[in-house]
């Protein structure tokens, strides 16, 4: 499926992507720490929500305290670059295992949420928001 690895240090590679964010997650064995474009992960994410979509990944297949976590992310706010690590973290777990691809694939950690902003078309002001009738 989804089998990405580094060819110079065997790292398990996955890239997520929400709105307007892309995260391209490094995994590899470790003690369980998160680093999110060189910061810490608790000082890159400030409220529990974002930190617990990323974390939501790791225990749901067990490996929260097992492998560590390079995560380089741009693009959207925080809670769009939130999901993005998330995708992309599932991803690079079943590049570390196959095992793993069921039970995140069944809880929808694997499926790429394609809302994003629509397009301002010309004559209108906004995507949909035509002008104002005027009467006289």
């Amino acid at each position: 499926m989804f089998t990405k690895k580094d060819k110079v240090n065997g790292d398990c590679l996955g890239t997520g992507r929400r709105k307007t964010s892309v995260a391209r997650v490094r995994v590899r064995p470790g003690s369980g720490k998160i680093t999110v474009n060189d910061r810490a992960f608790e000082e890159y994410f400030v409220t529990d929500m974002e930190r617990r979509l990323v974390v939501q990944t790791l225990e749901h297949v067990g490996h929260a305290d097992k492998v560590d976590v390079f995560v380089r992310v741009a693009g959207g706010g925080p809670i769009s670059q939130a999901g993005a690590i998330r995708m992309g973290l599932a991803r690079a777990l079943v590049s570390l295992s196959e095992e793993n691809f069921q039970p995140l694939r069944d809880d929808g950690f694997l499926t790429r949420d394609s809302r994003m902003k629509e397009r301002k078309k010309y004559g209108l002001r906004g995507a949909r928001r035509g002008t104002q009738f005027s009467k006289r």
